[in-house]
């Protein structure tokens, strides 16, 4: 059901409707603007580097072999910063893609996991569900996060 790639295996084309699509946008403020193949393309090789760099990093995720959006561990602050973005009409997979996604950590020798979330983002207690607790706030390239670990 739920399968893991390389950004690179997705069409430009896939990720621009993701990178763009309005109501994504207005939870991610990092990725404010509007999106071109160019844009993308930088973008898609600097999550896949992540993997070169740190040893883990996102991944592009189908479901039902379609293109869902992307998830997965990212280094922010010397720790694992989880993030999930699933199009809207794939939303209600959430919750399992991050179940799975938690499932990971241990193969890639991950502890210590933060989520970071816009203002924007006020249903927060799912995340409670997965262990996560208030860990204060933080500011990136401007922009102001709530920060949540997992307990």
């Amino acid at each position: 059901m739920y399968s893991f790639h390389k950004f690179a295996d997705i069409a430009t084309t896939d990720w621009l409707v993701l990178l763009n699509h309005p109501a994504l946008k207005r939870h991610m403020p990092l990725a404010a603007g509007v999106w071109n193949e160019v844009t993308a393309a930088g973008w898609v090789a600097e999550k896949d580097r992540q993997w070169q760099e740190h040893a883990y990093g996102p991944w592009a995720i189908r479901i039902d072999k379609v293109f869902a959006g992307w998830g997965g561990f990212q280094k922010e602050a010397g720790v694992a910063d989880l993030a999930l973005v699933l199009l809207p009409k794939f939303w209600g997979h959430g919750g399992a893609v991050l179940r799975t996604l938690l499932q990971r950590r241990a193969e890639l020798h991950i502890d210590i996991v933060t989520i970071l979330l816009p203002p924007s983002r006020t249903k927060t207690k799912a995340l409670q569900r997965f262990g996560f607790h208030p860990a204060g706030s933080v500011d990136y390239d401007g922009q102001h996060f709530l920060k949540f670990q997992l307990s």
